[in-house]
């Protein structure tokens, strides 16, 4: 668009401007060029000359476009913000867990009396800053007073008391992923949803890791399911490779708290030290990001055709963060840990 684009131009200077090019075009310029020297569309100018010829010069006089009046006020749409970024649907009593645009246009209609359509429900919200997004589902179990003790108190008490004795911390997890997850996008033409052709068998692979704020990432792949036994070897390897004490972070599973695993712990003489999380609360484990990373990120994009296969993508997903030790400390930016970052 042109500087001197006609679009561009205040009631006024508009109204001068369509005087003008009327005034050429009547002392015998063409159109075209009338068009071309004022920044204006030559539809335009050609408008201009017949409404002169049919109603004078009082025709030429530019009118403001009033618009439509919101129909929101400002203290409404406040309401409206405050509603969906502050609170869920079903505590007003809607039948579902998520912010939709039709459910705020419901909220809307109850609350102003107001009908808008979903489009217009979907501008508005554009327009208050907001987006549609994933959101992270937490269980309603978790206690907000165990998770504030926990960042507040807790956990700085575990992290001085490593540092005093030299141990590292790691935050454990476990893990399992099936054949038939599935993630990632790709590119097809619009209307065409496009096929991967991969295996039909059913099979897992479930996992151990431990992350450290240091960027280190241990892992082992079980063979069956988790129990106080298969916990206990990672326990062990984990205090043997380090060389030094160690304190695990792991949340409450059975066989974290086994006789057999706690009589062990007790055995080291303070070697080895296990902390549990609050119940139910994994954003604040920053191991929960390995999984993201593995399930999500590499192994649910690949075509799986056999066990042997799958189990090798797992080990090298986990191989992989093993050697960028900067993406598992990035891991630790998320805002529900940043507890760890300061306390590490």
């Amino acid at each position: 668009m042109r500087d001197d684009d006609g679009r561009k131009l205040d009631h006024k200077t508009l109204e001068a401007m369509r005087v003008r090019a009327v005034g050429q075009v009547e002392k015998g310029a063409r159109v075209e060029d009338v068009a071309a020297a004022l920044g204006l569309n030559r539809s335009s100018v050609f408008k201009w000359v017949a409404a002169y010829h049919a109603g004078g010069k009082k025709a030429l006089k530019a009118r403001p476009v009033p618009g439509r009046p919101p129909k929101l006020a400002p203290d409404q749409l406040e309401t409206v913000y405050q509603i969906v970024a502050g609170t869920n649907p079903d505590q007003h009593q809607l039948d579902f867990g998520l912010w939709t645009r039709d459910l705020v246009r419901q909220i809307i209609a109850t609350r102003f009396g107001v009908e808008l359509s979903l489009p217009s429900v979907g501008r508005l919200l554009h327009k208050l800053g907001m987006s549609p997004q994933r959101p992270l589902h937490r269980a309603w179990q978790s206690d907000p007073r165990a998770v504030a003790e926990w960042r507040e108190s807790v956990y700085p008490g575990i992290a001085a008391d490593a540092k005093a004795k030299g141990a590292v911390v790691y935050f454990g997890d476990e893990a399992s992923v099936r054949s038939d997850y599935h993630a990632g996008t790709t590119w097809a033409p619009i209307g065409q949803t496009p096929v991967v052709r991969t295996t039909g068998a059913r099979f897992s692979v479930n996992m151990i890791s431990a992350v450290s704020a240091q960027g280190r990432l241990r892992f082992s792949i079980v063979d069956g399911t988790m129990n106080a036994t298969r916990f206990l070897d990672f326990c062990r390897r984990l205090m043997r490779d380090e060389g030094r004490p160690v304190v695990l972070i792991v949340d409450g599973h059975a066989a974290h708290k086994a006789r057999k695993v706690t009589k062990w712990v007790t055995s080291t003489g303070g070697r080895f030290t296990l902390a549990h999380l609050p119940a139910y609360s994994p954003f604040l484990n920053p191991d929960e990001w390995v999984w993201k990373n593995v399930k999500a990120d590499r192994v649910g994009k690949h075509v799986i055709t056999g066990p042997d296969q799958f189990k090798a993508l797992a080990i090298a997903g986990l191989r992989r963060l093993q050697r960028l030790p900067h993406i598992v400390r990035g891991f630790f930016a998320d805002l529900n840990l940043a507890y760890i970052k300061v306390s590490a």
